[in-house]
């Protein structure tokens, strides 16, 4: 049985990917998964933050774009952040059984 983190290019983090049911993996083998999780999961806090800054600045372009066409445009980028930033928030809620999750 095995598993990886896979880098997703959206979120900027790496996903857990397990091959099999978690509850097929060994004790052994699911404290090594949490483990890794755990210093990932450490990691989507700053990664929203910075989101959030990106949402600030496409705000303040928002704001001052008097092109209909690019303010929705710069809308479309600003939903698609907090979409990240929703996903980010799920995936940081999940602690164990993170085969299930999937």
């Amino acid at each position: 049985m095995t598993y990886r983190f896979l880098y997703d290019e959206r979120l900027g983090i790496r996903l857990p990917q397990l091959d099999d049911k978690w509850e097929k993996y060994s004790r052994e083998t699911k404290e090594d998964i949490l483990l890794e999780w755990e210093k990932i999961r450490g990691m989507i806090p700053d990664r929203i933050r910075a989101i959030e800054k990106q949402i600030e600045r496409k705000q303040q372009l928002l704001g001052q774009e008097e092109n209909f066409e690019r303010s929705c445009e710069i809308n479309h980028d600003i939903s698609e952040l907090a979409s990240v930033i929703n996903d980010l928030w799920l995936w940081f809620r999940t602690r164990q059984h993170i085969g299930e999750t999937r």
